[in-house]
């Protein structure tokens, strides 16, 4: 039976949560492929993902690889896929089953009309572990639901939303033929997923379901501040990726919406890590931070003084104690109002 949605689920040391996600995906039957990459666990992962593909054998498949990140995990689930559609969940997040069956449902109606969309958006949900509440990501004020459409024809987003990996399910295809790989060894290349395929997908479609429920709360996720300032150097990689990977004069000439999207992510990507970087104060880190501004004005000196001088952008570069306290008290309003860790 061909199968209508690849999942991978990249997993290191996740044998204590990886159940309820790979639970949550199992609820898709036979229409869906699970692909559970082990990036060189130490625990029972391993083990686990062995006996569902042993308990599953027409749904479930397992990689089992030397520890190279979360990047590699996802090249080695797309490189492996068979499904029409490609997805990634985290081994500690999970799907509601509701929303998956109609996530399928639609594939197969696209199948059967042959006219499968690029990219596929859906919601998420932020489900913060330690106090139990909810935070919904809606995309229902961009794009309009259950219609084909292009980037072009989407409305405008809000301050502090983006597209996440979380929301997008991309069709295999359309991944293999623009030669999408992430690097390895390498943290927050989430974002990636969604820069580098954006600017190729022609038609996009949005199902106003909460399909993704993303888990907030655990002391060593990446996203937690002070995992995240460890980890700095990967952050300031992958935004350099992404200020190498277009010419963003040029998607502004073509196609201005899209111009606008990729800016507003790339803006943000230079104002989290500036940000940590003037909190966590250090000549070191105030080096990095000054190093990674002259990098973007090296790569688009045309466009860097949009970035430079946008309001966060001055505020992300005050200096001294007093900068400092700015810019955590304006961290500290926004984690509040987001609530993303």
């Amino acid at each position: 039976m061909e199968k209508l949605l690849t999942v991978a689920v990249p997993c290191f040391n996740s044998a204590s949560y990886m159940n309820r996600c790979l639970d949550s995906l199992l609820k898709g039957g036979s229409e869906i492929e699970i692909i559970i990459i082990d990036d060189g666990s130490t625990d029972d992962t391993g083990k686990i993902a062995d006996s569902l593909k042993n308990r599953y054998p027409s749904i479930c498949r397992v990689v089992h690889q030397e520890n190279s990140g979360h990047g590699e995990g996802v090249n080695q689930g797309l490189l492996k896929a068979k499904g029409l559609y490609y997805k990634v969940v985290d081994s500690d997040d999970w799907v509601d089953i509701a929303s998956l069956k109609k996530v399928l449902s639609l594939i197969k109606k696209l199948k059967n009309k042959g006219d499968l969309i690029d990219l596929l958006l859906v919601n998420y949900v932020y489900e913060h572990v330690l106090d139990g509440t909810q935070r919904k990501v809606s995309l229902k004020n961009v794009f309009k639901p259950n219609v084909k459409m292009s980037f072009e024809k989407a409305g405008s987003f809000r301050p502090g939303q983006y597209l996440m990996m979380h929301s997008l399910i991309y069709r295999t295809q359309l991944l293999r033929e623009i030669e999408f790989k992430l690097p390895k060894h390498t943290f927050y290349v989430d974002n990636l997923m969604v820069y580098y395929p954006l600017p190729f997908v022609k038609s996009l479609y949005y199902l106003d379901v909460d399909f993704y429920r993303y888990f907030i709360g655990r002391e060593d996720q990446s996203v937690n501040a002070d995992v995240f300032i460890k980890r700095i150097d990967q952050h300031i990689r992958v935004t350099k990726l992404m200020i190498d990977r277009y010419e963003l004069g040029e998607i502004r000439k073509l196609r201005p919406k899209l111009f606008k999207y990729l800016y507003r992510h790339l803006l943000q990507m230079m104002l989290v890590t500036s940000m940590f970087l003037t909190i966590y104060d250090s000549p070191e880190n105030l080096e990095k931070r000054n190093e990674l501004w002259s990098y973007l004005k090296r790569k688009m000196p045309i466009l860097y003084p949009r970035f430079k001088f946008h309001v966060f952008g001055i505020i992300s570069n005050l200096k001294g104690k007093t900068g400092q306290i700015v810019v955590l008290k304006l961290y500290e309003i926004g984690e509040k109002f987001l609530k993303s860790n």
